[in-house]
């Protein structure tokens, strides 16, 4: 089980206030009191195990101080600090605790840390002493050991946090392979579905513009000039959206931000006038202050209006409908309501439609900020409703 750093950090502060009190306070003690100096000392540099993350030089020179004060006490005056009732082997001349100020400074420290350990260990060592083995034992088990198992853990971190690194950006890396095959195949499908429908839309305008020469009725020449001009006008938006979507595909920098312009919302009077072209009476409302809005908040009004009044003419023939136009301070507010339908729809008309019209406009209106609405009206009939904020080009 894994011990959290924070009580770890106070294990070590605990172990090292038990080994600098039993160093002192024992029956036959490592050190003198000298009126509690040596205690406090030692407690002290408990105390600052408690930061040995952020601060790992502290407890080392806190140890490596307290080892100077010892041998510069014990060169003064021998058995000052150090009481001669030991033999000579077994005096310590460092803190007992500073074995977990070596291995913090070296675990999480950098330069100034290992300076600090340096000293501790020439002090530890005292090669100058009348027998130096127990010392350099000493050293070895107070500090070297210590040292080097700090060392093992500071390159085992930096291993795993290069594996961690490197797997994080495997993933990142991997995401943006599937988003880039993703987008390559959209494409592919969206240019597919561009030359098919290209082809049966071009066939149609080249039919109804043939229908448009040869007939000798004028009622027939007329709808075939629509039936022709709704078609170009079909080619062209489809071109729009393919060039689009092909621009992004060569690498064109499409997060670049652009300028902000404003325009008049689209007119929506065209959109009437077909719906009332096909047998779909609308009325076009407008409340408050027309003004100019932003592009995006324009397109995303005149999108509403065109896939609701689509639905009317596919799913309610022959119902009447209402288009209202609400300008509001904060934004815009576009709602589309039919009555019931007056005749059976077209089964093939019906069928021939993916069914996620609702659902692309709602995305399309949340990624503005905005929120969309749809569901059975009073009467049988249904209703749209989207409420643009007036930031939208800035949110898009």
């Amino acid at each position: 089980m894994r011990v959290a750093p924070r009580v770890f950090d106070m294990l070590n502060a605990a172990t090292a206030v038990v080994l600098g009190m039993a160093s002192v306070l024992s029956d036959r003690p490592l050190y003198r009191s000298l009126d509690g100096v040596v205690l406090g000392v030692q407690l002290l540099l408990a105390v600052s195990l408690l930061v040995r993350r952020r601060m790992p030089w502290l407890p080392v020179w806190i140890a490596a101080s307290a080892a100077a004060a010892i041998a510069l006490a014990e060169a003064a005056d021998a058995g000052a600090v150090v009481p001669p009732t030991h033999a000579h082997g077994d005096r310590i001349w460092i803190p007992v605790a500073a074995w977990l100020a070596v291995y913090a400074g070296m675990a999480y420290g950098g330069r100034v840390s290992w300076a600090g350990v340096g000293l501790l260990g020439v002090l530890a060592a005292r090669p100058w002493g009348d027998d130096p083995t127990g010392f350099f034992a000493q050293s070895l088990l107070l500090v070297v050991c210590p040292a080097l198992l700090g060392l093992y853990v500071a390159a085992r971190a930096r291993a795993v946090r290069s594996l961690t690194d490197r797997a994080e950006r495997a993933e990142r890396e991997r995401h943006l392979l599937a988003e880039r095959a993703r987008a390559e195949e959209r494409t592919r499908l969206a240019a597919e579905m561009h030359d098919v429908v290209a082809h049966r839309i071009s066939l149609l305008v080249l039919q109804a513009g043939a229908l448009r020469v040869r007939s000798p009725d004028a009622s027939a020449r007329a709808a075939a000039e629509e039936i022709r001009a709704t078609g170009c006008q079909a080619l062209e938006e489809l071109r729009d959206v393919i060039g689009l979507l092909r621009r992004v595909e060569d690498g064109d920098d499409d997060t670049a931000p652009m300028p902000v312009t404003h325009a008049p919302v689209p007119d929506l009077a065209a959109l009437v006038a077909e719906s009332a072209s096909v047998g779909v009476p609308v009325e076009l409302l407008e409340e408050g202050a027309s003004r100019t809005a932003d592009p995006v908040l324009g397109r995303a009004a005149h999108r509403v209006v065109q896939e609701a009044l689509t639905n009317v003419r596919k799913h309610a023939p022959g119902a009447a409908a209402t288009v209202r136009l609400a300008y509001r301070p904060d934004g815009l507010t576009v709602s589309v309501v039919n009555g019931p339908a007056t005749r059976p729809p077209d089964r093939a008309l019906v069928a021939a439609g993916s069914g996620a019209g609702l659902t692309g406009l709602r995305e399309r209106v949340a990624l503005l900020g905005g929120r969309l609405t749809a569901g059975p009206g009073e009467g049988g009939g249904f209703h749209v409703t989207a409420e643009l904020p007036a930031a939208a080009g800035a949110r898009a």
